[in-house]
């Protein structure tokens, strides 16, 4: 009789405790992050991120292969044209032209015998031509020699600074591999990757400008410098951005990241509203999305007609939302018609896509 006693208080605080646990999970109020309804004409802006270029940038490399002995630059040095930015082994080439000389000196000397004893008329033509032609050729092989061992010495084409150091010493390089890469004055221009939809839009955008996460106040104009024809590996096409003329470009240089807007062209002709396409809860064949009161703090659910699914992770619905209204932008699976919730901060602009 007592461990019936004792087992039906267990099964009692049991009972009690999970009452307690779902009484605690019903009266949780979860958190969501909202999204406002636009209308479509006003939404017709595409992002993408940039990084700033030189405008003028020289990828400098060897005209001979071998092993790198001295790379005398860093990255972002002051280099001047004509400057000795790297070295290559140069063993080889000084024992190449030494030969080069030793074989040019013995042409030479029976070249002129020959040209010697044709002046007294005691050789014929062909022998005289041969000799000449014979001295011309070892003169030009010899030049070549020169040549190889004055390029082991890599030289700046440009006056600028060091923008990226490809290669170290010890490293062996073949000719015409990218060594040192030098941006020229300081003009700089904005890079962004597209892919191929967007490439095929490119003469629906305009109106292009970016911002920058130091300056968040601040919007810089650009206009289209020009377009890669070819994609990468990665099937991106580079565009090439330059800003307007007299802004103050003091604080940007090389290598900083920026978001990038353009319009689009056709954005002014498009109707009803848009919402991020995570707002929207598909069930039973219609579609719904969680309008947020603030007098209440509540969420309400409302039946919405898709008409576009963008390419951009945003959808267009018809007539049922109003312009300045909030829905939920995320999780709409775990909420509940009639739920208080708590609101999420909006990220910052710079953040794209929420992912920070």
């Amino acid at each position: 009789m007592k461990r019936f006693i004792y087992m039906g208080c267990l099964l009692s605080c049991l009972t009690v405790l999970s009452c307690g646990r779902k009484e605690a999970a019903a009266d949780a109020v979860p958190t969501v992050y909202l999204a406002e309804v636009k209308n479509a004409s006003q939404t017709g802006v595409v992002t993408f991120t940039g990084k700033t270029k030189a405008a003028a940038e020289v990828n400098h490399s060897f005209r001979v292969a071998g092993q790198i002995e001295r790379v005398w630059v860093k990255e972002g040095d002051f280099v001047r044209k004509g400057q000795v930015l790297a070295e290559m082994d140069e063993r080889d080439y000084v024992v190449q032209l030494e030969a080069a000389r030793a074989e040019y000196a013995q042409v030479k000397a029976d070249a002129e015998r020959v040209m010697a004893l044709y002046a007294e008329g005691n050789v014929t033509a062909s022998n005289y031509d041969k000799a000449r032609y014979g001295l011309q050729q070892m003169a030009q092989k010899l030049a070549s020699c020169e040549n190889q061992l004055a390029d082991t010495k890599l030289r700046s084409s440009v006056t600028g600074y060091v923008q990226t150091r490809f290669h170290e010493p010890g490293e062996t390089v073949s000719a015409g591999m990218a060594v040192v890469s030098v941006f020229e004055g300081d003009d700089v221009e904005v890079e962004i990757k597209v892919s191929s939809s967007d490439f095929m839009d490119l003469d629906r955008l305009s109106g292009y400008y970016c911002r920058f996460e130091s300056m968040r106040d601040r919007s810089f104009p650009l206009s289209v410098a020009r377009v890669s024809q070819e994609a990468n590996a990665s099937q991106l096409y580079s565009v090439r951005l330059k800003f307007a003329d007299g802004q103050d470009l003091t604080k940007i240089t090389p290598g900083m990241t920026t978001i990038v807007y353009a319009e689009l062209a056709e954005a002014a002709a498009e109707r009803g509203f848009v919402i991020p396409a995570s707002a929207v809860l598909h069930q039973q064949g219609r579609s719904y999305v969680f309008v947020y009161s603030s007098d209440t703090g509540t969420i309400h659910r409302r039946a919405v007609q898709v008409d576009t699914a963008k390419r951009d992770g945003t959808m267009v619905v018809a007539a049922e939302l109003t312009a300045g209204e909030r829905v939920v932008a995320a999780g709409v699976h775990h909420v509940e018609d009639g739920q208080r919730v708590k609101v999420m901060e909006k990220p910052a602009e710079s953040n794209v896509g929420s992912l920070l």
